[in-house]
């Protein structure tokens, strides 16, 4: 039966860059903000890339949207070989994004590629597991919403192998 829920999303972003002049001077503020969720104890210190005047040791928008692309799809595939009787033992991402600056000062994401190493009980599921990246990422909410490509180059073993 499909459904057609609509889900929303409260998320706070404050901006704390203020220097004591405001944005006065392009220079003269900082890029620095916090991502909270209500209800939530973490913190996302956010900033802008160093590219663009932020701090290299704070989150910026562009690795926060490589994150959640590469969240998406590992929960989607985690759920979809759970429900394939795959028995993933490990998983890690070392997910890349691509964005290209436009000569207006604007820009956008040309691609992000999604590169999960996954560890599954049995060598018999190395070929099923593999193949279930394909609906991982049709079923991803995220990748569903974005306008480039996210492509995904997993390597699949077995435990012990």
């Amino acid at each position: 039966m499909a459904r057609n829920r609509e889900h929303r999303y409260e998320v706070t972003v404050r901006w704390t860059g203020d220097t004591g002049r405001g944005t006065a001077g392009y220079r003269g503020y900082a890029r620095d903000h916090e991502v909270t969720v209500p209800g939530k104890p973490t913190l996302i210190p956010g900033s802008a890339d160093p590219a663009f005047v932020g701090d290299p040791e704070r989150w910026n928008p562009e690795e926060l949207l490589v994150s959640s692309l590469s969240q998406c799809h590992m929960l989607s595939y985690l759920a979809v070989c759970s429900l394939s009787g795959v028995v993933v033992t490990g998983y890690q991402d070392v997910a890349r994004g691509t964005m290209r600056e436009t000569g207006d000062g604007g820009g956008a994401f040309t691609e992000v590629v999604l590169n999960p190493v996954v560890t599954v009980a049995e060598e018999g599921m190395v070929e099923k597991a593999t193949a279930l990246h394909e609906k991982a990422h049709r079923i991803c909410f995220i990748a569903s919403s974005v306008n480039f490509p996210v492509r995904h180059e997993p390597v699949v073993t077995a435990a012990g192998s």
